[in-house]
């Protein structure tokens, strides 16, 4: 069926007055030529003609054959060169540059005619393969309906079937002509639109108005490619329902239905020439026909005849009377998984799951059942793999501050209590606990670490990745472009541009030493419960990003936040311009702030050079074949801009040519804009006040993940108050629960948690709840400030549960710690709604602290005695390590916490007051006996080691000194003794190294 096309006066579309909310280049139509663009095309075919045809026959008929016609004697070798040799051997360059540009040619038209992936490169073509693309260009400008653009990343999502979860097509505009093919989609746009505008008015005024518009059923056959441009069904719902996220109901009332040539519509993306697609009742447009209609052939009568009997016409048309968006909406709702039917531990978001006792759960990640109680950031708590990468982040940082602080004085120090977050802080330390899904960011490190291997152990390079999709679990790489069959376990997906790995196959992974391939993935949000993973080093240009600029901020401040603190790169540079100066605490080896646009350019332009020089030195075509084989580890680690600052117009054109090989040099850009129309962009986004992320021409809708301005700031505070070299000579922390250790304070409820878990002062709980109940005291106990009830909930149950099923939880456990001789609860909430244990419940921890501070700066400080006393009944309730007999796979929680740093330094802490305390007096062996029980928890602190040599040498026992020698040496393997160790021993036991050495 031909185009038949009509013109209006209107911009848009008649049949609804709503477009899309991205500004955009909106997909593209025929637009009208200019007497320009032929002269343009016909100076170009002349010059194809002169060049392709004009010179090998020009050299036929003016030089012939310019080799030899027989095969050479070593007499040729002493010939003189005379002007016939002379002619012929230039004649060879000249048929060998014919040849070169010939196949330059025929490369870019490939591309040209199919649109699909970037033009082949020619080896040493260069420039001429730079003029045969112009001219190309040139003569096709008369000859496509429109530019080029980059189709979706869309569609994942929309049809999952098994592991094959959704839709994924991106192919690239050539980047020579990005600018051209941009100016011509803004002016085809307004024209078509025009068209198909006029074309429903007169539909209307020829079939009664009413009828067309409300009752009859309409069809639509997919027309053959023109030039570049190729059918979508974004495009068909743009041009015939005015919306081009409508193809959603295009899609539901003709998937799966048998097409003229016999194949079926199973992906939205997936459409071929010829195909008939059903269209809402409200769909107008010249293009359209209804079944019977005298403008098609008898051919296509018969066949849209056929089709229309594989529909269910009436049940559509009574959908599309109560309005064809909500069929739309339900449509696309039906492809989504209902929560009790997905998979557990979803990787992108949290699933459904069930407790031990049947109870249905849901995500605990999502907030769809808590709400905004008590403050909690909605924004992480959706975001788990942001969340878990600062939570996982955070707790380096605060275990880094307790170690440098064990290199200073024994006593109490600033750094062995960490400060306790308070208001917005608070808050935000709560949604990471909630939100993080660390298991999820495990499998996706080890699925990619894993995929690196396997490729390397097959001798084959790493394919360019645009994106990364998690759907229920499973992880889904989208492709540039076809690279053959996957490594087992992965699969192909739903093309030859998917490669497929599911959860069950990524638990089966085990740690790697390989270099994490995709360090540049980023979260942008979700879609149909599929979490999106742009690869911005990938990306071949730049990402633009338009929007108010409060909005884009918390865009851009995910994005650095993620990258900075993520647990799938190992090494990477995050330049920030404009932004971020502030956010340089989260990873300062990571992020690099930069004052404005000028220092970016000088920058960028140096390192450019650089990557270049360097890739050409290795004999790598990009940063991907770096990182398989030797020096996978050591070089080309990403460097990713974030300019959140508008460009000016002449600096964004030098963005754009700065960008134009950033992606194979692994430097990504996204920049910030005022408008959608940013030069040289090569994927464009708008955040809308609403939190959606739109890229109409990649086929997006995301619900975005954002880090708003109040929520950053409070990461920044938990950062900054973690960090180690900040105000070192700072007044001491004093431990969050100070315990009455006189016999008065004789508590009601006892627990020791170090050690085997025992409490006293309660009965033991029957049933299934008693395991969860003891876990939920000892989160409790090792969080005296108050623990959130969302964050109890998610510890307990980390795959989430519902609402009833927790507070069922914590009314028994109300009544299991019943209350205090005055009435009062001994489980109460604050002011904030969190969860406090009264002071008649302490645990040993309680006790150990409290001891430790009345020694070390309480009543001991004043009284020898006194301490000597605290510091023994405090060595005497260390009975091992924190809850040393858990079950296996509960108190995962504790991963997340920094008190497995804590207690060892505090256990050690002790045992070294306690020995300089009977050293004081003399006393070796007491001395040796405090340092040992330290060391039965501690067993890794050089300190107690480095003491207990001291203490043994002043036994004036040489003998026992070399025992314990030669016990420190074996210990250390190979790695060899700590240096402090290496120089006490040199001092204590000059002959220490000669005992090694006979040892070894």
């Amino acid at each position: 069926m031909a185009r038949r096309s009509t013109s209006s006066s209107t911009g848009r579309p008649t049949g609804n007055p709503s477009g899309p909310r991205n500004r955009t280049p909106q997909p593209v139509r025929v637009r009208r030529r200019t007497f320009g663009d032929f002269v343009k095309a016909f100076l170009a075919f002349v010059a194809l003609l002169a060049l392709v045809v004009g010179v090998p026959g020009a050299l036929a008929m003016t030089v012939g054959w310019p080799l030899p016609h027989s095969a050479p004697t070593m007499d040729w070798l002493s010939q003189p060169i005379g002007v016939d040799t002379f002619l012929n051997t230039l004649t060879v360059i000249v048929w060998l540059a014919w040849a070169q540009f010939t196949a330059c040619v025929l490369v870019e038209v490939k591309a040209a005619v199919s649109g699909v992936g970037l033009p082949g490169r020619v080896p040493g073509a260069g420039p001429s393969q730079l003029l045969a693309r112009q001219l190309v260009a040139a003569l096709l400008l008369v000859g496509a309906t429109a530019a080029s653009l980059t189709p979706g990343l869309s569609q994942l999502g929309h049809s999952m079937e098994g592991n094959q979860k959704g839709t994924v097509a991106a192919a690239q505009a050539t980047p020579g002509l990005l600018a051209q093919q941009q100016e011509q989609a803004k002016s085809t746009a307004a024209a078509l639109a025009e068209q198909a505008g006029h074309a429903a008015a007169q539909a209307q005024a020829e079939h009664g108005s009413t009828t067309a518009a409300h009752g009859a059923t309409k069809y639509y056959r997919i027309q053959p490619p023109e030039g570049r441009h190729h059918d979508s069904l974004w495009e068909i719902a743009q041009r015939h329902l005015g919306d081009g996220r409508r193809y959603k109901e295009i899609y539901e009332l003709n998937k799966d239905r048998v097409q003229p040539d016999g194949s079926r519509l199973s992906e939205a993306s997936l459409i071929r020439p010829g195909w008939i697609m059903e269209m809402p009742g409200d769909a107008h447009g010249g293009e359209l026909v209804e079944n019977p209609d005298a403008h098609v052939s008898p051919d296509v009568q018969q066949q849209i005849g056929d089709y229309a009997r594989t529909g269910d016409h009436a049940q559509q048309h009574q959908q599309q009377q109560q309005g064809g968006q909500h069929a739309g909406e339900d449509g696309a709702t039906a492809q989504i998984s209902v929560p009790s039917q997905r998979q557990a531990g979803d990787a992108g978001t949290p699933a459904q799951a069930h407790d031990a006792s049947g109870h249905a759960s849901s995500g605990s990640a999502s907030g769809s059942f808590f709400g905004s109680a008590f403050g909690l950031s909605e924004a992480l708590l959706g975001a788990p793999l942001l969340a878990a990468g600062l939570l996982a982040a955070l707790g380096r940082r605060r275990r880094q501050a307790l170690w440098q602080s064990a290199l200073g004085a024994v006593g109490g120090r600033r750094g062995m209590e960490p400060p306790t977050p308070t208001g917005d802080a608070q808050d935000v330390q709560d949604a990471l606990l909630v939100g993080a899904d660390p298991e999820g960011v495990r499998l996706l490190d080890r699925s990619l670490r894993g995929l690196a291997a396997a490729l390397t152990a097959e001798s084959r390079s790493l394919p360019v990745v645009y994106a990364a999709w998690l759907s229920h679990g499973d992880l889904h790489l989208q492709l540039a472009q076809p690279a053959g069959k996957p490594p087992a376990p992965w699969q192909l997906g739903q093309d030859q541009t998917f490669w497929t790995l599911s959860r069950a196959d990524a638990e089966r992974y085990e740690d790697t030493d390989a270099a994490a391939p995709y360090p540049g993935l980023v979260s942008l949000g979700t879609m149909d419960d599929s979490r999106l993973l742009l690869n911005l080093e990938a990306v071949p240009g730049i990402v633009s990003l338009s929007g108010r600029e409060a909005d884009r901020a918390a865009v851009f401040a995910s994005v650095a936040a993620e990258l900075a603190t993520n647990g799938w790169s190992d090494r990477m540079t995050i330049t920030l311009v404009g932004f971020g100066a502030d956010l340089t605490p989260l990873a300062p080896n990571r992020l690099r702030h930069l004052d404005d646009v000028d220092a970016l350019f000088e920058a960028m332009e140096a390192e450019t050079r650089q990557r270049r020089g360097a890739l050409g030195a290795a004999g790598h075509d990009s940063v991907l074949t770096g990182r398989t084989g030797p020096a996978q580890h050591t070089r080309w680690a990403p460097n990713l801009v974030l300019l959140a600052a508008q460009p000016s117009a002449e600096d964004a054109v030098r963005l754009a040519e700065l960008a134009a090989d950033a992606a194979r040099l692994g430097i990504g850009y996204l920049v910030g804009t005022e408008s959608a129309d940013l030069p040289g962009a090569s994927w464009a986004m708008e955040i809308t006040p609403d939190g959606k992320l739109l890229a109409p021409l990649l086929g997006l809708e995301l619900d975005a993940q954002l880090l708003p301005a109040v929520q950053q700031r409070a990461v920044v505070e938990l950062f900054v108050e973690a960090d180690p070299e900040r105000d070192p000579d700072g007044p001491t922390n004093a431990p969050p629960f100070l315990v009455d250790i006189s016999e008065q304070g004789r508590p009601a409820v006892y627990a020791r948690l170090v050690g085997p878990y025992e409490i006293m002062g309660l009965d033991t709980p029957d049933g299934d709840r008693s395991a969860l109940l003891h876990e939920a005291l000892a989160l409790l106990l090792l969080h005296r400030e108050g623990v959130h009830p969302r964050v109890l909930s998610s510890a307990l149950w980390p795959r989430g549960v519902t609402e009833d099923v927790r507070d069922a939880l914590l009314d028994r456990l109300r009544a299991w710690l019943g209350t205090d001789p005055d009435g009062s609860p001994r489980l109460r909430s604050d002011a904030t709604g969190r969860l406090v244990l009264a002071k008649s419940v302490v645990s040993d921890l309680d006790v150990l602290r409290s001891l430790y501070y009345e020694a070390t700066q309480g009543k001991g400080v004043g009284s020898r005695a006194v301490r000597g006393r605290l510091l023994t009944d405090a060595l005497v309730l260390v009975r091992g390590p924190l809850l040393a007999d858990r079950a296996e796979g509960r108190y995962r929680w504790l991963t997340h916490e920094i008190i497995d740093a804590q207690l060892p330094l505090l256990v050690a802490d002790i045992g070294l007051a306690l020995s300089a305390f009977h050293l004081e007096k003399d006393r070796a062996e007491k001395a040796i006996e405090a340092l040992g029980a330290a060391l039965k928890t501690a067993a890794t602190d050089e300190r107690l080691w480095n003491e207990l040599l001291r203490a043994t040498h002043a036994t004036g026992d040489p003998d026992r000194v070399r025992a314990l020698a030669a016990d420190l040496v074996t210990r250390s393997g190979a790695r060899g003794l700590p240096p402090r160790t290496e120089a006490l021993l040199d001092e204590l036991l000059p002959t220490w190294r000669d005992g090694a050495a006979a040892t070894g």
